[in-house]
């Protein structure tokens, strides 16, 4: 094992030439390492077992130059450095400033592998795969840095409370209006009726619990003795070009009036929960519509179990509404499966107390996997999959401030990754130059703005070049450029379409290879290929293993 030489006050006395008072010299623990561990992972090993701080988000090392002498710098120091004398995590003040003839460690390549707070099975089995096969190469292992990149906050919403499975957004029922039909939109009493300029009118809203709609409406006209319109009302579903119900009025047909609307009935189908639609009136008449602005009406959401999707003022409409933003009329709705839904918010309470217990069991087997394998970062974000091109971020921004390194290679972990074969292909291309990035991209993607990879805020049709999650590689200086921009650059609805977007400001130049799976297939050669199960990623790696190709093995 290791030996301790000595605990030594720092005897300089200097830094940059500032004079450090003897009172003021935190002490350092110097320590060498038997041949057995030296390298990467048996310093690491060697302080795990000690209780040392090193590595670690508050404290430093230096390692020397022969591989085997080790410092450790307490948290005390480096707060006095950066306090004191100004000293930022890039000057490397551990290295220059106090031990100049030392040199830390450099890599070749950082992988961050994206990964889940409960994905523990996922992560074992890469450390037992590629990770191990890794760690025992006699080069490769002095090469590679290997973290998983995970969110250091539990969502505190349990997933029945959600809004959806992809946020941590509270789904705000209270008091649901049940066993009754409710109208949507609906004037005040003394607001003024009339028509408008606008002949097309839409609004849209999402469901967040099951409705049924029953009747579709228009706003009476005060001006008009009778109705004496020809308007047609259509409810179309996000995306969709094609009506799911229409309502037709006219004087012949008007419908029923109620309030101040005139409504009709339509076949009745269940709208789910997270169902998107819009409703588009039409006057089929030269003169336009009765029609209000959205904040001039009352929107009746049954006690949360409705909402209306709105661009906002000044902000670009949504690529699906037609015509103006606004309301022309109305609909009638009922809320649906109201027993269940009594009985989720009875339980809610009790849920929320089981869920925050198992959050702080998640915490603490995620502080005891860290202290084991010693191969996690935390970032400062709740985990969810809204929230992992901030997860990215953060780990761009870890990286330049901790890391000496040339490349960075990003994957998940349901990914198969051939470290090996990347190695080799780097070397074959020479893919290691400046603003470059390598990876198998998607062009001309067209923008989802439903489900879960929806997308209300990136206005065109479709996204630039971005690379496929399973594994791509950039040069380090675009990741000085992520982290030194992640407080100023937007996160969209996916961390691979985000760095398309992100990218196209800087134009890298992109490396085109197919290699880089897309989707879960498996092909000779391959270097990454994704959404694996923990059993299906160990079998593709005894396979590996065993015969050098993971997608068969011959006879021999």
């Amino acid at each position: 094992m290791g030996v301790r030489l000595a605990e030594v006050e720092w005897s300089s006395g200097h830094i940059k030439g500032n004079p450090l008072s003897k009172s003021r010299r935190p002490q350092l623990q110097v320590l060498r390492l038997s041949p057995g561990l030296v390298g990467d992972v048996g310093r690491r090993r060697f302080a795990r077992e000690r209780n040392l701080v090193c590595p670690s988000a508050a404290s430093a090392c230096c390692f020397g130059s022969s591989g085997s002498e080790v410092v450790f710098f307490p948290p005390k120091l480096l707060v006095f450095l950066r306090q004191d004398w100004g000293f930022s995590a890039t000057d490397n003040v551990y290295q220059l400033a106090l031990f100049p003839q030392w040199k830390s460690t450099h890599y070749d390549v950082v992988v961050g592998v994206l990964s889940a707070r409960n994905n523990h099975e996922l992560r074992n089995v890469i450390r037992s795969t590629w990770m191990r096969h890794l760690l025992q190469h006699p080069t490769l292992s002095q090469r590679v840095l290997v973290k998983f990149i995970i969110g250091a906050h539990g969502c505190e919403v349990p997933v029945e409370d959600r809004e959806d499975p992809y946020s941590c957004k509270l789904l705000n029922i209270t008091n649901p209006v049940l066993n009754q039909e409710i109208e949507a939109f609906s004037l005040s009493e003394d607001s003024s009726s009339g028509l408008s300029e606008d002949r097309i009118v839409s609004v849209s809203f999402r469901v967040l619990y099951p409705i049924v709609i029953t009747s579709l409406g228009v706003f009476y006209d005060a001006s008009d003795v009778g109705f004496q319109r020809n308007i047609t009302v259509k409810l179309y579903q996000a995306e969709q070009e094609e009506a799911l119900f229409i309502a037709r009025f006219s004087p012949p047909s008007c419908g029923v009036q109620v309030n101040k609307l005139w409504y009709k009935p339509v076949e009745q189908f269940i709208l789910p929960e997270s169902f998107e639609g819009t409703i588009v009136w039409e006057s089929q008449d030269l003169h336009g519509l009765v029609s209000r602005n959205l904040h001039k009406v009352t929107v009746n959401d049954g006690g949360g179990v409705l909402r209306v999707i709105t661009a906002g003022e000044g902000a670009l409409p949504h690529e699906f509404l037609e015509g103006v933003e606004g309301v022309a009329g109305g609909f009638i709705y009922t809320i649906q499966e109201g027993d269940a839904l009594l009985h989720s918010l009875h339980s809610r309470p009790q849920r929320l107390i089981d869920h925050i217990r198992n959050l702080h069991e998640e915490d603490a087997l995620l502080k005891e996997e860290s202290s084991i394998y010693d191969d996690i970062v935390f970032v400062d974000v709740v985990d969810t999959y809204r929230n992992v091109p901030a997860k990215l971020l953060n780990f761009y921004r870890w990286t330049m401030e901790t890391t000496s390194f040339n490349l960075l290679l990003k994957t998940d972990d349901d990914c198969y990754i051939d470290l090996e074969a990347v190695f080799n292909r780097i070397a074959q291309k020479n893919l290691d130059g400046p603003n470059f990035w390598w990876g198998n991209f998607r062009l001309n993607w067209a923008v989802d703005r439903t489900g879960k990879w929806q997308e209300l805020e990136y206005p065109s049709p479709a996204y630039p070049a971005f690379a496929c999650g399973s594994g791509y590689v950039i040069s380090k200086d675009i990741v000085s450029w992520l982290a030194s921009n992640s407080g100023r650059l937007k996160t969209y609805q996916g961390e691979d379409v985000s760095m398309g977007i992100w990218m196209a400001a800087i134009g890298p130049k992109r490396y085109q290879d197919s290699l880089w799976l897309c989707e879960k297939t498996c092909e000779t050669g391959m270097l990454s290929s994704p959404q694996y199960s923990p059993w299906e990623l160990t079998e593709l790696w005894k396979l590996k293993e065993r015969c050098g190709d993971p997608c068969r093995c011959e006879a021999r």
